[in-house]
Formats: C-alpha cells, sequence, structure tokens
C-alpha cells in the first residue's frame, strides 16, 4: 500500500467521515457540498543522521492538503460554526490518533512517527452557498540504512 493509500484509508476512519459523499486525490468540487480531497506534496528529508559504523537515520516526512467542502450560505453563522467544528474535531482526532499509536506507519521506528493536522481554516467561500475549508497534513518518520542500505521496505 502506497503511503497515499495508507493516509486516505485511514482518513476515512474518522468518526465524522461520513459527512463526506466522496474524498478525491488533487481534487474537491468547490461547487457541491460535503466532499473533501487530499493533495499530497511530497516527501521532505528532514534531518539525516549517521553513527560511528556508518548506519544513517533519517527523518522524513509526508505532506498532504486535506480540504474539504461544505455547506455555508452567506452570512449563516450556525453552519459556519458547525464547519469549524468539524475542521477542529478532524485536528484532535489526528493528534489522538498519532499519540494512541492507532495512526498508520511509515518508517522503521514506530514510537518515533507523529501525523499533525494544523492550520484548519476557511480557504474559500462562494456566494452560491459553498465553504472550503484547509488542513495541512503532516507525517513525520524515520528511515534506517544500515551502511547506505534500507533496513525495511515500505508496504506497496
Amino acid at each position: 500500500m502506497t503511503a497515499l493509500e495508507k493516509v486516505r484509508a485511514w482518513i476515512a476512519t474518522f468518526p465524522d467521515y461520513d459527512i463526506l459523499g466522496a474524498f478525491h486525490v488533487d481534487y474537491a468540487d468547490q461547487a457541491v457540498p460535503n466532499n473533501g480531497g487530499i493533495f499530497p506534496s511530497g516527501l521532505v528529508e528532514v534531518e539525516r543522521r549517521r553513527d560511528i559504523v556508518g548506519n544513517t537515520t533519517v527523518t522524513n516526512q509526508y505532506n498532504f492538503g486535506i480540504y474539504s467542502v461544505f455547506a455555508k450560505p452567506p452570512g449563516d453563522d450556525i453552519g459556519a460554526a458547525i464547519n469549524a467544528d468539524w475542521i477542529m474535531d478532524f485536528q484532535m482526532w489526528v493528534q489522538e490518533q498519532s499519540v494512541a499509536g492507532q495512526a498508520p506507519v511509515f518508517g522503521d521506528i514506530p514510537n518515533a512517527e507523529k501525523i499533525t493536522a494544523q492550520n484548519g481554516v476557511l480557504y474559500d467561500a462562494d456566494s452560491e452557498g459553498t465553504a472550503t475549508y484547509m488542513v495541512q497534513l503532516s507525517v513525520q518518520f524515520k528511515k534506517k540504512y544500515m551502511k547506505g542500505v534500507l533496513l525495511t521496505k515500505v508496504n506497496r
């Protein structure tokens, strides 16, 4: 299973995920309420450490934008609060899953993994009654290499 598939399947276990009728890759229909999308932005190498015998541990990070489109007629404060609560609940759920070890594993040192969802924000709102919200999702993990050779492979 690829990293994208792992994250996407895990997000589908969020208790309030069912509000999203569809969850796409690289797309969210801004004209239709109750859908979303995951936008991967790749892998970043955060740190590289080599021990005295030549083994290397690399800290990597995957980054994703999670977009959710909800109904939000102009001036609807109640709907806006419901949407904002969903975004904040999602962010808290990600933290809880990561702390409890319930999030997917990507590296060789599971207890060193950290998934965060942050900066939830209203990205766009239109006069037709929809609003797009965005959350930044980051997956930080460590990979171990023995003298330049990968010790384990990511399950694909």
